[in-house]
């Protein structure tokens, strides 16, 4: 081999020796009889260095998995030989291989296994036992050939053509007639060997056993010389972890319902008497987490019987079943309660299960409704943020614990299902509790208690959220509660989680202000004050910037005392902040975006005049007006590409802002009869030169364009005027992603307006397309992807807008192009674009066309392209 070539496997070796044995590896992929080097080099140990030897495993794994059919016999002979020539070689080695390499090793024997065992090879594992024998060394291989051979038959994150599934169907059944049981007795007697003396190997065999089990007859393992082995690795510490995890597949095994109650239950006692089920004794968490696995397996497989007996009209076991399961809730009251969160999440499963068979009772006993309230109580405990919780920079940590949140919420709401009059008075009791004292209270009792009462909202589903009327109880209990939360002064709880479970809840729960609008007042100061918008924490600022548009938007009707006061004290926190004032604005600009449609909202739902809702509208965009145009002029002056970047984005951001305000309006509330169309006109004539900048014109035509969209929708016939000038701007100089973003707009002011807009589609029909060839027709590098994606979206939103166009009845307006069509036609020629694939692009063209006369026209060129293609 080439022994430079090989330099470069090494870890630490530069970028040019890498890429040579890169290269050098797909040489020899290529290669005839390359792979007859890499065997000879394995089978003879040429190579101490462990990525040569990987490297060569490489090779050899390459050629069985795509060419192993174009070998002669002698040639998979040959690799056969090696196979087993380097596995004796492995127990007189003075020292193992790494990892890495034997795992590598058994991937090539499980490839070679699934494509000889049916023909060539039928003693494939007996082959490999004797020579292995007892060795350490070798069963080690054995085992790790044996978990490759499963991963490639039965490995659900693998994804097999039918073809190769029912070649593994094929394989598996073979296996069971000819070879498992001989490998199920292997496995018992390495177990046997090795469970006092070689840790490593038993667990690796403990995991063989519970991989197989899922698809071997259970018999085989589900005996009693095994379960006993088995039982007994769960007293040895560093056994029992494993075991937990095959204890799990045979339990987790399909089986009768009546044999799998026995199953589980003799299980149990084993267990029990064992003292495992005395958890408070535990302090091996990683133990516990696996025995929470083990224990919610062993209930859930309880349930399912409970379902199949129950559906066979078994009424006898299915109650002897049942009593089984309540026997069990004890022990996953234990797990769910415990302090791990691993723990706890394993046994969810069971506990879910177990409250879904109880809502199917027509009446629960005593100790049933006992385990309810116990189940409720452990998951409200469980719902509580720990001490180290990183509230400023979640982490890994944080996530997981917001998951398991959301597992503990599927909980409450089946709770809710089994008995909501039990979850309501629990929860009230909790809340009212903590409330009552929440200055002295810790911040996540205080925040789990707001938390409860915001889970109650889907908990306690109701239409339309009318959580207030109806159910008297029920809506008393959320209507006191509410107002105890608005009234208790907990909004100013100093953290963070607090605060945004306050803005949450009152948003959630915003018709309680219809009920009592009492309140309105005291929760818009704290949105508006130093516990909302105006919080020192950045996070509780922006979120509540989105809580609050919500809040306003829902209440519209009652917010009509406060608009005037509410616009006064937001007015700076929507100020544009230019790049170089190096002032830190409370808000993002994205958060202003909230804060501006508010604005909108409030002025635009108010019970206002037209005209005074114009003079508010006006004071709201003006500033941004004036600000719009000194940033622009700064722009065009501007050398530094940073500072022209950042002068763009604000000028976008300004753009951005006026245009949200407009999504205040609605069928009922247009601009017209709201007065302030003359705003918006006078909004247009301010951002439209824009376009007309040399500099950062993508960022300034996509705000621009966004604004134009808007404004279709609100200001209808008045913004025509401005089309023809916009349209002619973003042609200009104009990139595929350019044209695909304005061709939306086209489309929509020609379907909105339809034969109102025939002149101005007449008079830029033929720019559009010569534009989007101009594009097309750049030179792209053979791989670059994202430049032939790009120009595959622009084709397709070009023949959208054809489509548009005769949708809308205006096929004469690409008819009626007459000498323009014939000159652009013979400039397509010229530029030698007609390649066959545009040939169908003019077909298509021609296909979404309805216009007769126009499909004269086109038929006509299309003889021609064929003829220019061919």
């Amino acid at each position: 081999m080439d022994e430079q070539a090989l330099l470069g496997l090494n870890p630490n070796a530069d970028a040019d020796f890498r890429q040579r044995a890169l290269a050098y590896f797909e040489q020899l992929k290529i290669s005839q009889d390359a792979w007859q080097v890499c065997a000879e080099a394995l089978a003879q140990s040429i190579y101490s260095d462990d990525h040569i030897k990987f490297f060569c495993f490489q090779v050899l794994e390459h050629q069985v998995k795509f060419k192993y059919s174009e070998l002669t016999e002698v040639q998979q002979q040959l690799i056969r030989e090696t196979l087993i020539t380097w596995l004796q070689a492995q127990m007189l080695n003075p020292q193992p291989e790494k990892t890495f390499i034997r795992n590598k090793a058994a991937q090539v024997f499980a490839l070679l296994f699934v494509t000889e065992y049916l023909t060539k090879w039928p003693k494939f594992f007996f082959d490999i036992l004797s020579v292995v024998d007892l060795n350490p060394r070798g069963v080690d291989m054995y085992l790790r050939i044996l978990m490759a051979v499963d991963a490639e038959l039965v490995d659900r994150d693998v994804v097999h053509t039918s073809e190769e599934a029912r070649r593994n169907t094929l394989l598996k059944d073979t296996m069971r007639e000819q070879c498992i049981p001989s490998l199920v007795e292997s496995w018992y007697q390495i177990l046997q060997n090795y469970q006092y003396n070689n840790s490593e190997l038993t667990c690796q065999c403990l995991e063989v056993v519970g991989a197989y089990v899922s698809w071997i007859d259970l018999s085989l393992i589900a005996n009693e010389r095994f379960i006993n082995m088995l039982l007994g690795h769960m007293s040895v510490e560093v056994l029992r972890e494993e075991a937990c995890d095959c204890l799990f597949e045979i339990v987790n095994k399909g089986m009768d319902p009546i044999d799998k109650t026995k199953l589980v239950e003799s299980l149990c006692q084993v267990l029990q008497s064992a003292g495992l089920f005395s958890i408070d004794q535990e302090d091996d968490v990683d133990f516990l987490a696996r025995f929470s696995k083990l224990v919610n397996g062993m209930g859930q497989a309880l349930i399912a019987s409970w379902t199949k007996l129950i559906k066979n009209g078994d009424m006898k076991s299915a109650q002897d079943t049942l009593q089984a399961i309540e026997a069990k809730v004890a022990l996953m009251l234990q797990l769910l309660i415990h302090e791990d969160d691993d723990i706890s999440s394993n046994i969810i499963g069971f506990c879910y299960d177990y409250l879904h068979i109880l809502k199917q009772l027509s009446a629960l006993s005593d100790q049933q409704k006992a385990n309810v309230e116990a189940i409720m109580l452990a998951v409200m405990k469980k719902l509580t943020y720990d001490e180290e919780y990183n509230f400023e920079n979640e982490g890994e940590d944080e996530a997981m614990f917001v998951e398991y949140r959301k597992q503990l919420k599927l909980l409450l709401d089946r709770l809710a299902q089994v008995s909501p009059e039990l979850l309501l008075a629990s929860v009230r009791r909790v809340f009212n509790t903590t409330l009552q004292n929440w200055q002295t209270t810790r911040f996540m009792e205080v925040e789990v208690a707001i938390r409860l009462l915001y889970m109650l909202a889907e908990a306690l589903p109701v239409s339309h959220g009318a959580h207030f009327s109806g159910d008297v109880t029920k809506a008393t209990a959320l209507q006191d509660m509410m107002r105890t939360l608005v009234t208790s002064g907990v909004s100013a709880y100093q953290h963070t989680s607090v605060t945004l479970e306050f803005f949450e809840t009152v948003v959630r729960y915003e018709k309680f202000f219809a009920v009592e609008p009492q309140h309105i007042p005291t929760v818009l100061m704290a949105f508006l004050d130093h516990r909302g918008l105006r919080h020192t924490s950045p996070k509780v600022r922006s979120r509540t910037a989105y809580l609050f548009s919500r809040f306003v938007k829902s209440l519209n009707k009652q917010m009509n005392p406060f608009i005037e006061d509410v616009l006064n004290r937001i007015q700076d926190l929507m100020e544009l902040s230019p790049p170089e004032n190096g002032y830190q604005a409370l808000l993002s600009s994205d958060d202003q975006l909230f804060i501006y449609e508010t604005a909108g909202v409030l002025i635009v739902n108010s019970e206002y005049s037209a005209e005074r809702k114009q003079v508010l509208m006006r004071n709201l965009l003006t500033p941004l007006m004036e600000k719009f145009k000194v940033l622009l002029e700064k722009l065009m002056m501007a050398q530094d590409e940073d500072r022209q970047m950042a002068l763009a984005d604000c000028l976008n951001h300004a753009v951005g802002f006026a245009s949200r305000t407009s999504k205040a309006f609605s069928n009922k509330q247009t601009v017209k009869q709201c007065g302030c169309s003359e705003v918006y006109l006078d909004c247009l004539q301010t951002f439209l030169p824009a376009l007309s900048c040399p500099l950062q014109k993508e960022v300034l035509r996509s705000g621009v364009r966004t604004f134009l969209h808007r404004m279709i929708i609100c200001l209808e016939e008045e913004v025509l005027p401005f089309i023809p000038s916009a349209s002619e701007h973003m042609l200009k100089d104009c990139e595929a992603k350019d044209l695909q973003e304005f061709i939306p707009l086209i489309n929509q002011i020609t379907a909105k307006f339809k034969t109102q807009v025939s002149p101005f589609l007449q008079q830029m029909f033929m720019p559009l397309l010569h534009a989007i060839f101009e594009v097309l027709l750049l030179p792209a590098e053979e791989n670059d992807q994202s430049a032939a994606l790009e120009k595959q979206m622009l084709r397709r939103s070009y023949f959208a807008f054809l489509q548009t166009v005769t949708g809308s009845g205006m096929s004469e307006v690409i008819a009626n192009q007459g000498e323009t069509s014939q000159k652009y036609l013979r400039f397509v020629q010229k530029r030698a674009i007609l390649k066959l694939k545009h040939v169908f692009q003019v077909q298509r063209m021609w296909n979404v066309c309805c216009s007769l006369s126009f499909k004269e026209q086109w038929i006509t060129q299309i003889l021609l392209h064929r003829r220019l293609v061919l």
